[in-house]
């Protein structure tokens, strides 16, 4: 379905349970399909779930514009949705993390999966850097880089699957990384007023459990888990136990 907000056309999938509305932000490699495990499962579960596609990702239209948390409080004002738990992946954890940050009040649980969440802070941009050098981590194929390579050892179809969605996802010039309405930085994951689930992967070249860590300890009310034999996109490779985890954090609020 599609929702004509703020100079675009934005596509968006419902699976509607009866309780409180879940919004899934994807990666910049992916679109709204990439929570095909998700959706059904959390609309089973009792929750009204929801994914969308970002400006030049999937079937959305139009130009690139406003911040993409913009956008998602337009389209929750369309749904009628006055408050949501968020659950993003990637880049997609950076539109929910700046999202949390503008608007907190319609913001009832935030799940940040996989992400090093854009901060800007130089010690950290520093250590990104340090984990992935450039540019020869940027000449692995995208699927080397996102996906773990136990997945990929163990699951040639599913790992196939996810690069021809990863293909077709995203328009070009697209850029992978969204626009935000704030400076994120450690001091501004201090004033986050959300429950905050941090999840990632064990084998995650971009928040690694060390990161993880250190980002739960910047955060007044965090929870970290890490995914066992999973990289960059637990959704995808460990859905599950990405699920079960998620689940069972946003159920009590």
């Amino acid at each position: 379905m599609h929702a004509q907000l703020q100079g675009a056309k934005l596509w968006y999938e419902e699976k509607s349970g009866a309780g409180a509305a879940v919004v899934f932000l994807h990666a910049g490699t992916g679109c709204s399909a990439s929570w095909r495990r998700q959706l059904d499962a959390f609309a089973a579960a009792g929750f009204r779930a929801i994914a969308f596609d970002r400006r030049g990702h999937g079937r959305s239209e139009g130009p690139q514009g406003p911040a993409a948390a913009d956008d998602l409080r337009a389209l929750l004002d369309f749904l009628k949705i006055d408050r949501a738990h968020l659950v993003g992946t990637a880049a997609g954890a950076i539109v929910a993390l700046d999202f949390a940050l503008s608007f907190p009040q319609r913001v009832r649980g935030l799940v940040l999966a996989n992400s090093h969440l854009g901060l800007k802070d130089e010690d950290y941009v520093q250590l990104q850097r340090r984990l992935r050098p450039s540019p020869q981590f940027e000449a692995l194929p995208t699927e080397v880089r996102e996906l773990g390579p136990s997945y990929r050892a163990a699951n040639a179809a599913g790992a196939a699957a996810w690069a021809e969605l990863e293909r077709s996802s995203r328009a070009a010039g697209t850029p992978t990384l969204p626009k935000t309405l704030n400076p994120i930085s450690f001091a501004s994951l201090d004033t986050l007023a959300a429950p905050t689930l941090l999840l990632g992967g064990d084998a995650d070249l971009y928040m690694p459990p060390a990161v993880l860590r250190m980002l739960k300890e910047k955060i007044r009310d965090a929870k970290a888990v890490v995914v066992p034999e999973c990289g960059h996109s637990a959704f995808w490779e460990q859905p599950e136990a990405f699920n079960r985890e998620v689940l069972g954090f946003i159920k009590p609020y």
